[in-house]
C-alpha cells in the first residue's frame, strides 16, 4: 500500500494528513499553543482524595483538575513517591536514584487514601487529554516512548513485542538490552526494534534516560505544578509511530519542520531520508494533494457511498451512532437479502475510515441494514474485525444484535475530530432571511453608483442567476441594464450562473476578476 504524508504547517496549527493509495485515512491537528496533551509528564499536587470512587483530583495547573484512579497509580508508585520527597538539590542525583529500592508492589485491591494525601506531590503522565467537561486522566506509571525503546523508570523488567515471532531475535534483544539497561530502569521493545543493531538501541535508549534525568532539578525545585517534559511534537509522534518502509513521500510546506523531519528521520531510519520533501508550489499543499476536497467531503454528517447508499454520522456526550441507508440504490437480478449485504459491507469500509479519520472513541453503535442469513451477519462481522486490525488505537467488536446493531467500543485519548465543513449561504449570511426581491434592481444600482463614482471604474460584468439575468434585459431599449449603462456612462455585460441563488450577484471587472468594495 502506497502513503503518503501530507505536513501542512500554518501559524495557528500544523495539520497531518496520512493519504493511503492517495485516499485520506488519518488526519492529526496541533494547535501551536496548545497544552495537556497525552504524554506530557507534570509535577502535580493531590487536591482531592475520593475514597468512595478510590480515586484523587489532581492540580496540574489546567482550569479542569485532573482524574487519577487508584489502578493508575502503578505497582512501582512508592519509589516514585520516595524520589519526589526526598530529592533536593543538594543531592547527587543519579546515586539517589538508582539507589532507591523499588520494593513490593502496591496491592490491587487497595485504597487511594492510605497511598495519597491532599497536597501530596506526584509525578503524573497525562494519558487522556481533557474531553467535554471532563478534566485530563492521569498515570502516576511513568514511561518514555521512543521509536524502537519505551523507557519505564523504577522498573525491573525487560518486555518484548509479541508480533515479534522468532525467539532468537527476542533472545537477541532481551539480552542486548539487559547488558546496557542501568540500575532501576525497565524496557518496553517495540515492534520497530526487530533487527535494529546494538548502537542503533543504545544511542535511544541513553537518548531517552537523558530526557528523564533532565527533568530532576524541575523536581527538586518543587514548583507545584510544573511541566517536567513533553511528548515530542505531534508531526514526531505520527511519524514515530507510522513510519515503515510502505510510506512513500513526506511532503512539507515549512522549511523548519522539513529540517525536524528529515533529521529524525535520519536518526532512526537513514535510507528513508530521501522521501521529505520541501514543498515550495504556489498552490496549498492541501489543496495540491486532494485533501481539502477530501476533508469536505469526509466529514459532514452523511457521508456517501457507493452507488446511492449513504451513512448518517451522529455525535452525543455518551456516544458515536453511525445509520447505515442503502439510500436510492437498487440493483435488477438481485434479491434484498443481496443488496443489503453489499450495502453494509460497503459501509463497513466506510466506518472503519471513518473512525480513524475522526478518532472516534468510545462507544460506537453502527446500525446496519436488516439481513436475514446468518451467514451473511458472520461475515460483516469478520469484514469489520479485519477492516479495524490495522488501526493502533485498542478495540473491541463484538457481533450483531439481533436487531441489527454493531457495538464498538475504541480507545479515547482525546476529543474526536469535528470539522465543519457547511458554508454560510451567500444571500442570508447565516441568519435565515434575504432582502426583499422586489428591490433587488436598486440594491444593485446603489452597488454600481458607488463604482463608477467612488472607485472610477467604467466597464463591468455582473454574474447573476438566469432569471435575474433576464429581469435585467427584460425590454430591448429600455431594459434596466441598458438605462444603467446610459445613466452612469459606463458598460455592463450580464453573466449567467445557474449555480448561483435567485438574488445572488458578483460585480467583476472585464477580467473576470471580483471588485473588492474596499
Amino acid at each position: 500500500m502506497e502513503k503518503d504524508l501530507i505536513i501542512d504547517v500554518e501559524s495557528a496549527e500544523v495539520q497531518i494528513a496520512l493519504l493511503e493509495n492517495h485516499r485520506l485515512a488519518e488526519l492529526n491537528k496541533e494547535k501551536n499553543d496548545s497544552s495537556y496533551l497525552v504524554g506530557d509528564v507534570y509535577l502535580g499536587k493531590v487536591k482531592k482524595v475520593m475514597p468512595a470512587l478510590n480515586a484523587a483530583f489532581v492540580d496540574i495547573g489546567d482550569s479542569k483538575e485532573a482524574f487519577m484512579h487508584y489502578l493508575d497509580l502503578g505497582l512501582n508508585f512508592r519509589a516514585f513517591d520516595t524520589f519526589v520527597r526526598q530529592m533536593n538539590p543538594n543531592r547527587d542525583a543519579k546515586s539517589f536514584f538508582s539507589g532507591i529500592k523499588i520494593g513490593e508492589p502496591l496491592e490491587k485491591e487497595g485504597r487511594i487514601n492510605d497511598v495519597l494525601q491532599p497536597g501530596q506531590p506526584v509525578i503524573v503522565q497525562i494519558v487522556k487529554e481533557p474531553i467535554s467537561t471532563k478534566g485530563s486522566r492521569l498515570t502516576a506509571e511513568i514511561s518514555l516512548a521512543g521509536r524502537n525503546l519505551v523507557l519505564l523508570p523504577f522498573a525491573k523488567s525487560v518486555n518484548i513485542s509479541q508480533k515479534i515471532t522468532s525467539k532468537e531475535e527476542r533472545r537477541r534483544l532481551e539480552r542486548l538490552i539487559y547488558s546496557i539497561l542501568p540500575k532501576n530502569y525497565g524496557v518496553i521493545i517495540r515492534t520497530a526494534a526487530e533487527g535494529k543493531r546494538a548502537v542503533v538501541l543504545d544511542t535511544e535508549l541513553k537518548s531517552l534516560i537523558r530526557k528523564w534525568e533532565d527533568s530532576w532539578p524541575k523536581v527538586a525545585k518543587r514548583k507545584i505544578p510544573d511541566l517536567l517534559f513533553s511528548e515530542t511534537s505531534k508531526t514526531i509522534v505520527v511519524l514515530r509511530d507510522l513510519l515503515n518502509d510502505s510510506f512513500s513521500n513526506i511532503y512539507v510546506n515549512d522549511e523548519s519542520v522539513f529540517r525536524e523531519v528529515k533529521e529524525y528521520i535520519s536518526t532512526i531510519s537513514p535510507e528513508l531520508e530521501k522521501i521529505v520533501k520541501l514543498y515550495k508550489g504556489g498552490e496549498p499543499i492541501f489543496d495540491r494533494f486532494d485533501v481539502t476536497r477530501q476533508i469536505k467531503g469526509s466529514f459532514g454528517k452523511i457521508v456517501p457511498l457507493k452507488q446511492g447508499a449513504y451513512i448518517v454520522i451522529e455525535h452525543t456526550e455518551a456516544l458515536n451512532v453511525v445509520d447505515v441507508n442503502s439510500g436510492i440504490r437498487a440493483k435488477n437480478g438481485i434479491s434484498q437479502e443481496e443488496n443489503s449485504f453489499t450495502v453494509n459491507m460497503n459501509a463497513a469500509d466506510e466506518i472503519a475510515r471513518q473512525m480513524r479519520l475522526r478518532d472516534l472513541g468510545g462507544i460506537v453503535i453502527v446500525d446496519f441494514i436488516d439481513m436475514d442469513s446468518p451467514d451473511n451477519r458472520n461475515k460483516l462481522f469478520r469484514h469489520m474485525q479485519d477492516l479495524l486490525s490495522t488501526d493502533r488505537a485498542k478495540h473491541n467488536v463484538l457481533p450483531l444484535s439481533k436487531f441489527g446493531l454493531m457495538q464498538i467500543t475504541r480507545q479515547r485519548v482525546r476529543p474526536a475530530t469535528e470539522i465543519n465543513v457547511n458554508e454560510k449561504c451567500p444571500m442570508c449570511h447565516g441568519t435565515g432571511e434575504i432582502a426583499p426581491s422586489i428591490v433587488i434592481d436598486k440594491t444593485l444600482e446603489r452597488q454600481l453608483a458607488y463604482y463608477v463614482k467612488e472607485k472610477k471604474i467604467k466597464s463591468f460584468i455582473l454574474e447573476t442567476n438566469p432569471l435575474l439575468e433576464a429581469y435585467l434585459n427584460k425590454g430591448f431599449l429600455d431594459s434596466i441594464r441598458k438605462k444603467w449603462c446610459r445613466k452612469y456612462s459606463c458598460r455592463i455585460k450580464l453573466k449567467v450562473n445557474s449555480e448561483y441563488a435567485l438574488l445572488q450577484t458578483e460585480w467583476l471587472n472585464p477580467s473576470g476578476e471580483k471588485i473588492e468594495e474596499e
